[in-house]
């Protein structure tokens, strides 16, 4: 088996944090989407629905932006 070099690890690493990141996103993106929609559909609230969707997606990408 190859020994990696330390920068290799470091790249390897900053890949998959990069990644875990994307995953945490659109994990998060997909639950305040559905949340929103059921709102609209099921319990009729279309205007909470509309903030949330939005809001909630530009909170996320706000977030994601300052943190990443």
């Amino acid at each position: 088996m190859a020994e990696a070099t330390q920068e290799e690890v470091r790249t390897h690493m900053a890949t998959y944090t990069a990644f875990n990141k994307l995953v945490l996103f659109m994990v998060l993106w997909l639950i305040v989407l559905l949340s929103s929609m059921a709102l609209g559909l099921i319990a009729h609230i279309g205007i909470l629905s509309l903030l949330l969707g939005v809001g909630g997606s530009i909170v996320l990408l706000i977030g994601f932006a300052v943190l990443g």
